[in-house]
């Protein structure tokens, strides 16, 4: 694990992008656990943020495109490059998917049931990632469609 942060006044204009979303800051392991273990019979979304070009271009409009028609239960995000330990214990979690930042994970009582990696984001549009993401919700929470949380 790399022990290079970036600098926070750099990278809080896209924390607060995600944030305004509506998502919850997990920036240690232990905030990362009990997010999805607190998923018991709900959704929770785990956004891993970057720097990276395809976070800012692609995938934080594709999270507002998405997140204006449907929800999951819960939204977190962590950030790669400045949460490292916590964003380490994320990827743990995707079990099966190699690390990637920007990605989208969702999980469905503490269980991944869906995984969206950069490379389905870079080089898309943010509508058809935006697609993706809706289509992954309401895979796995039907009934929060339309529903705003």
């Amino acid at each position: 694990m790399s022990t290079m942060r970036y600098p926070e006044m750099m990278i809080a204009p896209m924390r607060a992008q995600v944030r305004d979303l509506g998502a919850q800051e997990l920036r240690t392991p232990e905030a990362v656990d009990a997010f999805v273990a607190d998923s018991r019979d709900r959704t929770a979304m785990v956004v891993v943020n970057s720097v990276c070009g395809c976070s800012a271009g692609t995938l934080v409009p594709a999270l507002q495109a998405a997140l204006s028609e449907v929800r999951p239960d819960t939204l977190g995000t962590v950030f790669a490059g400045a949460d490292l330990e916590a964003t380490e214990r994320a990827r743990a979690l995707f079990t099966g998917y190699r690390p990637s930042s920007p990605a989208v994970a969702i999980f469905r009582d503490g269980n991944l049931v869906f995984m969206l990696e950069r490379q389905q984001i870079q080089g898309r549009t943010p509508a058809d990632v935006a697609d993706a993401l809706v289509a992954g919700i309401e895979a796995h929470a039907p009934s929060r469609s339309g529903e705003q949380a």
